[in-house]
Formats: C-alpha cells, sequence, structure tokens
C-alpha cells in the first residue's frame, strides 16, 4: 500500500486529471470545429516559459508555468482579435498566431541567453508522470494527513482545481455554450453576444492546456482534447450525453492507459518500461476506432451507415409564408 502511494497515485491522479479536463474542453473545441486549438496553444507557451525563465532565473516549475499560461492566454485572444479584425478562416489564424509566437520564442532565447540552457525534449513530449512521487507517504493514514498532503505533488493539485473550474464552468453556462456552439447566428439574433463567451473558453482552453501539459506532456494533451470527444461523437448526438461519454472517456484513457503503462512489460516480458503518456494515447486511439466501427453510427451495426448520413444531413427550412 504505501509503495503504491509513494510511486503510482499521484501519476494516475495527474494522468485522470488531465485527460478528465482536456477530454471535457475537448468537446467544446469539436463542435466548433477547432479540435486542433491544443496543438496550436503547445507551441505558443514558449515566449511565455523563455520570459518566466529570464525573470526567475531557475528552471522551477511554477515561473515557468506562469509564464506559460500568461502566453497562452495572450495567443488566445490573439486569435479572437485577428478572427474579427479579418476574413481569414479560423486554421489561417491559428497558424498565423502561434508560429509567430513560436518564432519570438526562438528569438528570445537567443536574446535572453536561455539557449545555454539544458531543456529536455522527452520531458515536453511526454511529461514528467513518473517524476510525480510522493514520499511523505506512509501508508494509508497519510491520505488524512495534512502535514503529508502538503507534500503531495503540486501538479496533481493544479490540475484538480483546473479541474473544478471546468466542471463549475459549464455547469454555470451550460446553456449558452450549446447555442453558442450549434447556432451562433440565431443567439446573437435573441440578443445573446457568443463572442464574450468564446473568448473565456479560449481562456479556459489555454489554462487547461498549459496545466496538463506539464504533467503529461504534449503528445497526451493533444490526444486527449481530441480523442474523448471523438469517441463520444461515434457513439451518440446528444449534447449532454456527448459531455458524459467524453468524461468515461477520458478517465479510461487516462487511467488504463497509466496501468497498460505500468503491468505490460512484466506480463509481456519485456526488457524495458513503457511510456505511460504514449500508452494512454495509444489506449485512446484502441477506443476510438472501436467506437467508430463498432458504435450505433459505425458500419457493423444493423442501420448504422443510414443513421450517420441522417445526423449529418441539414435540418429542412420551412417556406416562408406568403402576404
Amino acid at each position: 500500500m504505501t509503495e503504491f502511494l509513494q510511486l503510482d497515485l499521484a501519476p494516475l491522479l495527474a494522468a485522470t486529471l488531465a485527460c478528465l479536463v482536456c477530454g471535457l474542453i475537448g468537446n467544446l473545441l469539436l463542435l466548433t470545429r477547432q479540435s486542433l486549438l491544443g496543438d496550436a496553444i503547445s507551441h505558443a507557451v514558449l515566449p511565455g516559459i523563455v520570459v518566466g525563465f529570464w525573470i526567475s532565473g531557475t528552471r522551477a516549475a511554477p515561473p515557468l508555468v506562469a509564464g506559460a499560461m500568461a502566453a497562452a492566454i495572450v495567443a488566445a485572444l490573439l486569435i479572437a482579435l485577428v478572427r474579427r479584425l479579418t476574413r481569414l478562416e479560423p486554421g489561417a489564424v491559428m497558424g498565423l498566431v502561434f508560429s509567430g509566437m513560436f518564432a519570438l520564442g526562438i528569438v528570445l532565447i537567443e536574446v535572453t541567453g536561455a539557449h545555454a540552457v539544458d531543456l529536455d525534449v522527452d520531458c515536453v513530449l511526454y511529461g514528467q508522470l513518473e517524476a510525480l512521487i510522493w514520499p511523505a507517504a506512509q501508508g494509508a493514514g497519510s491520505l488524512l494527513d495534512p502535514a503529508a498532503l502538503a507534500e503531495f505533488p503540486a501538479e496533481v493539485k493544479t490540475l484538480a482545481v483546473v479541474l473544478a473550474l471546468t466542471v463549475a464552468l459549464l455547469a454555470l453556462l451550460w446553456k449558452e455554450l450549446r447555442l453558442a456552439a450549434f447556432d451562433p447566428d440565431f443567439a446573437r439574433s435573441i440578443g445573446f453576444a457568443p463572442r464574450p463567451l468564446s473568448l473565456l473558453v479560449l481562456v479556459l482552453v489555454s489554462v487547461a492546456c498549459v496545466a496538463a501539459f506539464w504533467a503529461v506532456g504534449s503528445i497526451l494533451v493533444i490526444a486527449a482534447l481530441v480523442a474523448p470527444a471523438a469517441i463520444a461523437r461515434a457513439l451518440t448526438d446528444s449534447y449532454a450525453r456527448q459531455f458524459a461519454l467524453s468524461a468515461a472517456a477520458a478517465a479510461v484513457m487516462g487511467a488504463g492507459g497509466y496501468w497498460v503503462a505500468a503491468l505490460a512489460p512484466e506480463a509481456l516480458g519485456l526488457g524495458h518500461g513503457l511510456n505511460a503518456a504514449g500508452m494512454m494515447a495509444v489506449v485512446a486511439g484502441v477506443m476510438l476506432a472501436g467506437a467508430v466501427v463498432f458504435g450505433p453510427f459505425g458500419p457493423v451495426r444493423p442501420g448504422g451507415q443510414r443513421r450517420r448520413r441522417a445526423a449529418a444531413a441539414p435540418v429542412p427550412r420551412l417556406p416562408a409564408a406568403a402576404g
């Protein structure tokens, strides 16, 4: 029990919380056709990380995370501003803003002297799940010991706070988010402005991506933003069930992928370990393939092709009344 608490509890919770946070927010991105926003944000945080290192003079996580979050929020706001001032499509705007910020980060690295700092590329790609240990745990009693809990990895606490914030905002703005995602033109016609809500979603995506990115790396952040929402979309066309199914898929992706990575090497007789973040992405891919093939809209189920065409067909409009 003590060994599990010290070595496995923190990374297991971090993986599950990261997948839940990204999975829930991924629904909003999928429904508004912005699923690759998380991929773009992972490039945009570079100048914030460099500025955080330049100001603090250390590679400690708090100033770097603060800088990354600030850069992500600035990038999200820039996207909204450029989209408002131009007629460019969202993909082009994201490419313009995030490539520009990534280039700015490279310039800042050279200007500030951060190029002399050894940056771990594997940590950026795969995160630092294996480094999230809880040495203060000494049995089940540590779960109720304030002194031991104070030494619990900060990354897990941050993800828990972000998840609570995400769930609270989704519950508070449930109807408004649904209206803005499905029919922004109708929302404007009844006096509801969806733009401030879109900005709030962009900021929330930025904060969630950075919080998860620091623990599990860019590969899992991108997979967790896209896969759970896509799995749910392959299983239902209901807005409420979409979020419930994506949360379940995200939890299985995080916890299941971690345990497969932990247990598979010994079960298969491998001479090396498996990366937890990479295995979670593999589990998500397998789940998505199963949902697409065997789901209610898949080719295996009777009438699946017909239901898929019916779900994708535009809703017919009634002709305007004469006179």
